[in-house]
């Protein structure tokens, strides 16, 4: 077989020489010789195939802050992997020229020959604590992911996401038992954004969050606040809201600062009065941590006790500056904060 390739998981054959791929909530519905929304899993008469199985197109060694993951072991490094391909068609994608590659350039995929067991090799010799799935999508390498999590489990590494959040339900059920955490974008709160902006829908995100809770993955969630987009101050209140109750108020929520990019060039830069806003907003709907993303050094990104206020883990960037979290509870008033602190 040609490499990357090997036959996908979660599809079902149809009578007609179609599949079904059940990976992502899209399910698509594949003719002989096409290809899925993603670009990377192919039908091969009648055999759903991945095309980026161990076909590395970026690995790097990242502080776990720049996922951003603020209550999954704090000042740690993760082992960073992705293949090109993505479900999502994002116009302010950040990452486009690997996320995009096969939707904007005539299916091209690249990548190197970068197999499971070597990931976790390189990840423990660099001294990471964890692997993390990222700069793509991981649904779409999810053979890939899946079977380097299983190798890292055993090696006692962490396994980290950071997604759309648009796995279906079975595909959260395979990866749960290896996947500690996700930072999943909920890119807006209305189904017209997700519609234009990015080709999918609210709900089903929305969906893919319940089931990870549900399923015992601990959840941050990422927005990135664009201006006249997804900042109006109704549509983030009822966001927060959405977490809190949905979810938990545990849920920590890192509102990000929006830089033109990608297609998304006719919009400025995000106010740093919006992401203030935003980050009361969050705060009045109950979320115990709120973060603020792209505006270092204004204290948005201290984690502080939600019972007393003391600071429990002072941030600058990426750079931990105070850790004061002994056994997970804050040393002032004993309230446990919410994460993996060990």
């Amino acid at each position: 077989m040609e490499p990357g390739r090997r036959e996908a998981m979660l599809y079902e054959r149809q009578e007609d020489g179609k599949v079904r791929c059940l990976l992502c909530r899209h399910g698509c519905l594949i003719g002989p010789g096409k290809r899925g929304i993603c670009g990377v899993r192919e039908n091969r008469g009648g055999v759903l195939e991945t095309l980026v199985y161990a076909r590395a197109i970026a690995r790097h060694i990242d502080p776990i802050e720049k996922k951003p993951l603020f209550h999954v072991l704090p000042g740690s490094l993760s082992y960073s992997i992705a293949t090109a391909g993505c479900n999502f068609r994002c116009r302010f994608c950040q990452n486009s020229d690997i996320s995009q590659m096969p939707a904007d350039h005539d299916g091209l995929i690249a990548g190197q020959d970068y197999p499971p067991e070597t990931v976790v090799r390189d990840a423990l010799a660099a001294g990471c604590k964890s692997i993390a799935y990222t700069y793509t999508e991981p649904t779409v390498y999810f053979e890939y992911a899946y079977e380097t999590a299983k190798l890292a489990r055993q090696k006692g590494l962490k396994n980290v996401f950071v997604t759309n959040g648009y796995e279906s339900d079975e595909a959260v059920a395979l990866i749960a038992p290896y996947l500690d955490a996700a930072n999943v974008d909920l890119k807006a709160f209305s189904e017209e954004f997700y519609r234009e902006q990015a080709g999918a829908k609210l709900s089903r995100v929305q969906d893919t969050l319940r089931a990870m809770h549900k399923a015992g993955i601990f959840l941050e969630v990422t927005t990135l606040v664009i201006p006249g987009l997804n900042d109006h101050p109704g549509e983030l209140k009822a966001l927060a809201e959405f977490l809190a109750r949905e979810l938990s108020p545990a849920v920590p929520w890192h509102v990000s600062r929006f830089h033109p990019t990608y297609r998304c060039t006719d919009r400025p830069v995000t106010p740093v009065a919006t992401l203030l806003a935003a980050r009361e907003a969050g705060r009045s709907a109950g979320l115990h941590y709120v973060y603020t993303g792209n505006i270092p050094g204004r204290g948005g990104e201290d984690t502080l006790c939600h019972s007393c206020g003391a600071l429990l883990i002072g941030r600058t960037g990426y750079t931990i500056s105070a850790f004061r979290l002994g056994a997970g509870k804050c040393p002032q008033c004993g309230t446990p904060a919410a994460g993996i602190w060990s």
